[in-house]
Parts: C-alpha cells; structure tokens; sequence
C-alpha cells in the first residue's frame, strides 16, 4: 500500500467497518497491496472484510464488481457471495482525514486451500480444473445484464496502469512499446464469444483449490476484456513465479503441458476464441506492462528487496525487447 493511504488507514476506521457488519473485533489481515484485506468471523462464520481506499477504486467501481461477482455466484460459479451491512448496503464507506474515503464490502470465504506453485498439488489435475473454473465464468458472464444504476466496470484500455508514464516517466522505450501495444490490442475483433467482462487476474494466489474444483476470489480487477486474457494470466504467472530460474525449453515445456490439460478442462464449458493462442503473447506483453507500472507505484526504490528488483529488471528487459514471458509452440 501507498504510504500516503497507510497514513490515513486507522483503527478507529477499522472498528468502525466492523461494527457496520457486525463482526467480531479480533482480524487476521491477510493483505495491503492494494486493498486491505482481512479475516473476521460473523457468529461462528469466517468472512472476508476488504478496505479499499477511494484512489484505487471508485465506489461505483466496486458495486460494479460486486453485481457481477453476486451473479455468478447465483449461477453456481464458484467466487464467493457479497453480503450486506447492518444498513442493508453491500458498501460502507467512512471519510478518510484528507477528504477521502475507505470503502469496505464483505464476502463470504471459498471453500478450499491455497495452493503454492511448487508444491505437488500443482499438477495436470489442477490446470484441468482451474481451465474449467474460467471456461464456466466466460459462458455465464454472456448471460450477465448489470442491474439497474450499476454503471459499467472499466474496458481494459481505462486501465490507469497503462498510463505507464506517470510511474516511469523518464524511460521512454517502456513508454513508446506500451502505446503500440496498446494500439495493436485495439485492432483485435470484439464479440460475444471472445470479449466480455472477465476476472483478469486469476493467478494462483486468487483461489483454493478443494482437490477437484478451484474457488476463484479477489474480482478487484474484473474489467471488459478479450477472453483470451483471462487464459494467458494463469499461464503468466505460473511461468513468473515457478519457472523464473528456468531455461528457456522448461519454460515452453511447461507452457505446452499447462495449456493442453488448462484447455481440456476450459473446453467443458467454453468453446475457445477464436485465434486465442496467437493472441496469448499479447496478452503476456500487457501483464508485463501493468506490474510493471504497478510495482512503480506501491513499492518505493527504498522498499524493494532483491527478489521485487530482479523482477523489476525483468520485467523492463522484456518490455524493451517486445519478447513475451514464454514462447508457445
């Protein structure tokens, strides 16, 4: 989180949200990247309590998000449900001491556990099934119709993070492939079959896995994309975290292998779009360019350890040479 939200992120504002959803005082927090993020129990059931601030995500934003991620849920998609206050309302926000605001929702916690890239569990079986988690959400989302006075969430290209040159203003090679990127993205086709509202962010630290289905959660970045996205990320960073260290065959290895058994289980709910592995290296390319603006912006120069800047410079090698994370045969 940004120094200048930390500052303003008090206690007083915690007890606050959690009296507003009846909760009980003692939290586990499990994150502050870019939500605040923590586990509280409601009677005897653990939820999940998240505390935005108003510079990272509009409230409309967030009702938004919170429609969608309600309608899957109805439509047995497994994401967890948001819960109302104590005011009947999804959202409580409180003002900050500059003028700004905290907004805090309530989920229900998924079933199931984390899974650690390198552990067994991280197998052929589990690309299958988490394939079929996002293969099921692509054909449910093109039945979802917003309810009324939900405005839209954001289309891919609204994306502050490709604003690149506020975060790294004097590297004008990073800036320059962003926009032509960004520019080739645009030329893509756009249908109900490959273009919709998608997750954009189901890595393997956004679900549990129960042994035989994945339970997708964190919709923080749910946005209008090409489906295709929403295959290429859990491949990205499969490949970023597990295979950083690896020649340049393991990692095609590794790609061929999770995308034959992440297809298969996609499949089963979802015909694949059209010309998607063709546009996956795009889609690589983007993600290099978002966390690469978005380290920039949470993590300061003084802050960042050895394994945050070699990820940094790897990341800035890529950009600079337009060369995908992974080839893909």
């Amino acid at each position: 989180m940004e120094k200048s939200v930390e500052i303003l992120f008090t206690e007083e504002i915690l007890k606050c949200f959690l009296t507003s959803f009846h909760l009980q005082t003692e939290v586990i927090k499990l994150g502050d990247f870019e939500n605040y993020v923590f586990e509280a129990y409601r009677g005897n059931n653990p939820v999940i309590l998240r505390i935005t601030h108003s510079s990272h995500r509009s409230k409309d934003e967030i009702l938004a998000e919170l429609d969608w991620m309600n309608f899957l849920h109805q439509q047995k998609v497994n994401c967890p449900e948001a819960f109302t206050s104590s005011n009947n309302q999804l959202i409580e926000d409180l003002p900050a001491g500059d003028g700004s605001f905290f907004y805090a929702c309530l989920f229900s916690k998924v079933d199931g556990y984390p899974v650690k890239i390198k552990s067994d569990v991280f197998n052929n079986q589990l690309f299958h099934a988490w394939g079929k988690a996002i293969g099921q959400m692509h054909s449910v989302t093109k039945e979802y119709k917003p309810s009324k006075e939900i405005k839209l969430r954001p289309s891919w290209e609204d994306e502050e993070l490709l604003d690149i040159e506020t975060y790294v203003p004097n590297e004008k090679e990073i800036i320059k492939n962003t926009k032509q990127l960004i520019k080739e993205l645009k030329l893509l086709p756009r249908n109900k079959d490959n273009f919709g509202l998608i997750h954009s962010d189901i890595h393997s630290g956004n679900f549990f896995y129960d042994g035989e289905c994945v339970h997708v959660f964190d919709f923080d970045d749910c946005s209008y994309h090409w489906f295709a996205s929403d295959i290429a990320i859990p491949l990205y960073y499969s490949v970023l975290y597990g295979y950083h260290n690896s020649s340049e065959m393991e990692r095609e290895q590794f790609a061929s292998n999770f995308l034959a058994h992440f297809i298969q289980g996609y499949e089963e709910h979802h015909s694949l779009p059209e010309a998607w592995k063709e546009q996956l290296p795009l889609f690589f390319m983007l993600r290099d360019i978002t966390l690469y603006s978005v380290l920039h912006k949470k993590i300061s120069p003084e802050d960042r350890d050895v394994e945050i800047n070699r990820m940094i410079e790897g990341l800035k090698s890529r950009i600079i040479k337009k060369e995908p994370i992974v080839k893909l045969g």
